[in-house]
């Protein structure tokens, strides 16, 4: 395929993409879809992507590199509606292996879907300066310095690798916006107050930095986020004296979760697991970990608390909320006859009669979606709250 060929195919795959998000609702204005149209998608992924696939033991990834493949239907696979993970491991990128790989995820090229939703909610207005938590290949920052100017835009990106492969993928598309490698939670102090605040990674509590950042009247969009890995996309609207409240917005949303509110490691849980407890029938299974809405009541209920399964010689699935923090547990063991389950709880907190006390609530409150519950964020503290006449709150944690 010759440049002028590969450039006029990735342009008509560009139209294609802006039908295709148009005709779902999902791009909706002209001067996102200008930006959609006019950024080149394969630049940001020039150095390859990891393809999900199947193996013996579970999911492996293994490397799509350019030059190695057919190039036509490697940039059909750039401009298709799919995320595109680009380093595994923190360190591991497709160059550097020859074969499939396993491991955690932890940075892609998220879905062009996605990125154009969350544009649109943010609503930036012509001339507005917004800063971006996340760089992560530099896609969404080329989109937002196209929309308003490379001038009006700040991005901000933890990994080192990755801001600098950022930094020479937006400048080959042609875009000069203000990059800052370092730690997003703490925002651009230097560069503040900005009008618009947009986060490509997940937090478990607003990071006060932020509060103080955006301008009475701008927006933070942001995806609250957890060790239980419940989620949800939220727009606030920020007020004075570093304050804010929005609701979540509808759609199931995650991101991968800002390293420094990552969940620490779980080490060597077993003495844990054998202290006193107490056992009882559960009125709610492992289905939890399974509901995108009762996950994330979960998470609000028990927000130190990580989830994994177990299984000793081949005997059933075990399922654990484990919060190594307050040195509570609570394993759910399948009844015999397989229709319900027994919860065994120790420690200090029973995690599992909190979580299935929440569930209750909302239950009764006639299972409202996600779109039901607000943030609030004060210097004090940071609440999520069940939008009925009696409804309940949950603290953030700290």
């Amino acid at each position: 395929m010759t440049d002028l060929a590969h450039d006029e195919h990735a342009a008509r795959l560009r139209e294609e993409l802006a039908d295709r998000l148009e005709n779902t609702g999902v791009l909706r204005s002209a001067p996102w879809r200008a930006a959609l149209t006019a950024v080149p998608r394969e630049v940001f992924v020039a150095d390859g992507f990891f393809r999900r696939g199947d193996g013996p033991q579970g999911t492996v990834w293994t490397p799509a590199l350019p030059d190695a493949e057919d190039p036509g239907a490697w940039l059909e696979e750039v401009y298709a509606d799919e995320t595109l993970v680009t380093q595994f491991d923190g360190g591991l990128y497709p160059g550097d292996v020859d074969g499939p790989v396993s491991g955690e995820p932890t940075s892609s090229s998220t879905l062009p879907g996605l990125v154009v939703r969350m544009l649109e909610d943010l609503d930036p207005e012509d001339g507005a300066r917004v800063l971006e938590i996340g760089t992560g290949t530099g896609y969404s920052t080329a989109l937002m310095s196209h929309r308003l100017g490379s001038d009006h835009v700040t991005s901000i990106e933890y990994d080192p690798a990755i801001a600098a492969r950022a930094r020479t993928a937006i400048t080959a598309a042609g875009y000069t916006p203000r990059l800052i490698q370092g730690d997003g939670l703490q925002g651009d102090p230097e560069g503040a107050p900005y009008d618009h605040l947009i986060a490509t990674c997940s937090v478990r509590t607003i990071p006060p930095a932020w509060l103080r950042q955006v301008k009475p009247g701008g927006t933070i969009l942001t995806t609250v986020s957890g060790w239980l890995h419940g989620s949800g996309l939220v727009r606030l609207a920020v007020g004075e004296n570093g304050t804010a409240e929005g609701h979540f917005l509808p759609g199931a949303v995650s991101f991968m979760i800002a390293r420094p509110h990552a969940a620490p490691d779980l080490g060597d849980f077993s003495a844990l697991l054998r202290q006193p407890a107490d056992e009882r029938p559960a009125r709610h299974g492992r289905d939890v970990f399974r509901n995108w809405s009762q996950v994330f009541l979960a998470q609000l209920a028990a927000p130190g608390a990580q989830h994994l399964s177990t299984r000793v010689d081949g005997g059933p699935w075990l399922a654990h909320a484990i919060d190594v923090g307050s040195g509570s547990f609570a394993t759910l063991t399948p009844d015999d006859g397989g229709d319900g389950y027994h919860v065994r709880q120790g420690g200090p907190a029973r995690l599992w009669d909190d979580i299935e006390a929440t569930i209750d609530v909302w239950e009764a409150a006639g299972s409202p979606p996600q779109t039901a519950f607000t943030v609030a964020a004060t210097p004090a503290e940071q609440t999520v709250r069940l939008d009925i006449p009696t409804g309940p709150s949950w603290t953030l944690p700290t």
